[in-house]
């Protein structure tokens, strides 16, 4: 990592480390289990939105199938789990995610050789076909995946490096996060090693690359299997947690979760995909208790930042460096502040909408009642619909008005600013 950031780095792996006896109930002694395993989710997301990242960001492929990767190395961890349980696999449990990358590198490399012939959208649509064919295969083979039901094993095989049994979900977490810092580490010095350069020569300009004496074609295909090397680190880590995998850990919404994972985040900087991860695996562990609607707001959300920032959130975080070198920041304070009122507004405002609209539906049939914002609220009478609609278009009105005011502000503070590379 660059010298200047590790101290982010090191604060996020202490953050890492102690938030989950920030969660520690001391009169029973007990670790929050949600906590515990929204962490460890997280982890294996990190992974997950890293690899693929190799593919969208460093090298501008458009993958449809890296879920592929991680759910083999999840299906394949479960047969190495069970025989090492049964003393056919002599490898401790710390060393699984190991052969679990290489099951899909071993993968990616065969499914590489072919898709990485293309490039662009042909590129996407083969991606898309493998996806399926993995996922009817998994239906089908049921000696290997399972069927619907899927594979489980026992992750107490008795053999560890550290004499630990794994079976509290906190020692499964430091696993991961132990795993998820290697694999950080190893994507990151990739991007500065000459393949990870001509990765990203080939997304600018693969025409120039292809002049000066690289294969863009073999940088593909190198950057596609090792992608799959880490994606399979996650799986395995995702089968060590839930001892079960089926159809669903590499089917086609896991792809997109990792697409909305890194752009949201941001593909341009390396840290990009790592908040991503944290965000969405929030809003799946968090949000989904609350509202049924919650993968509405994903989907907005993924919009939103497609239209508006598709730098992703780092990018826009790293928009404001430039400005605060040149002492400017305090210009934006007012115009910030003045912003966020009908941005709440709007905000509050669709959440009434959704929530009232997703409630007739399924809360009412369901004989529940709908508490929304602390308020038990009463679906049938007017004023809900009423005050969620003015909030929504009142505010989407607002902050049309003021996000031009910001607009000008922006336009005179970064006039003669010299934009700063990430």
């Amino acid at each position: 990592m660059r010298g200047k950031y590790a101290w982010l780095w090191i604060a996020a792996v202490v953050l890492a480390l102690a938030i989950p006896w920030a969660f520690y109930d001391f009169h029973t002694g007990r670790h929050s289990g949600f906590v515990i395993s929204m962490l460890s989710q997280m982890g294996m997301m990190i992974i997950l939105a890293l690899s693929y990242n190799m593919l969208l960001g460093q090298a501008g492929l458009f993958s449809l199938c890296h879920a592929t990767f991680f759910g083999i190395g999840g299906y394949a961890t479960i047969h190495f789990l069970n025989a090492a349980g049964t003393g056919s696999l002599p490898v401790p449990i710390e060393l699984i995610p190991v052969l679990s990358g290489l099951s899909g590198l071993g993968l990616a490399v065969v499914f590489g050789y072919m898709a990485t012939k293309q490039r662009a959208t042909a590129f996407a649509m083969i991606t898309l076909g493998i996806s399926e064919l993995m996922a009817t295969a998994a239906l089908m083979f049921h000696h290997f995946f399972g069927g619907e039901g899927g594979v489980t094993t026992n992750r107490m095989i008795e053999h560890s490096l550290f004499g630990l049994t794994y079976a509290s979900g906190l020692q499964v977490y430091y696993l991961i996060l132990a795993w998820t810092l290697l694999a950080t580490a190893a994507m990151y010095f990739l991007t500065q090693t000459p393949l990870g350069r001509m990765a990203n020569a080939c997304r600018d300009n693969f025409e120039r690359a292809q002049f000066v004496g690289y294969d863009p074609r073999r940088v593909r295909f190198l950057q596609f299997a090792l992608s799959g090397l880490f994606a399979g680190i996650g799986g395995g880590l995702y089968a060590i947690t839930y001892e079960i995998v089926t159809f669903d850990a590499l089917a086609a919404p896991l792809s997109a979760n990792a697409l909305l994972m890194a752009y949201i985040g941001g593909t341009t900087v390396f840290a990009g995909p790592v908040l991503g991860a944290v965000l969405i695996t929030l809003l799946q562990s968090g949000v989904s208790l609350m509202s049924n609607s919650w993968l509405v707001y994903v989907g907005v959300m993924f919009i939103t930042m497609v239209i508006f920032a598709p730098a992703g959130l780092t990018g826009l975080i790293l928009a404001h460096r430039p400005i605060a070198r040149a002492g400017r920041l305090g210009r934006l304070a007012l115009p910030y502040v003045r912003i966020v009122p009908p941005a709440l507004a709007l905000v509050l405002g669709f959440v009434g909408v959704v929530e009232l609209t997703s409630f007739l539906t399924i809360g009412a049939a369901q004989g529940k009642s709908l508490v929304l914002f602390g308020n038990r609220i009463d679906i049938h009478a007017a004023m809900p619909w009423i005050v969620s609609t003015v909030a929504l278009v009142g505010g989407a009105a607002w902050l049309r008005v003021e996000s031009r005011t910001f607009g000008r502000v922006w336009e005179s503070v970064t006039a003669d600013l010299t934009p700063v590379r990430a």
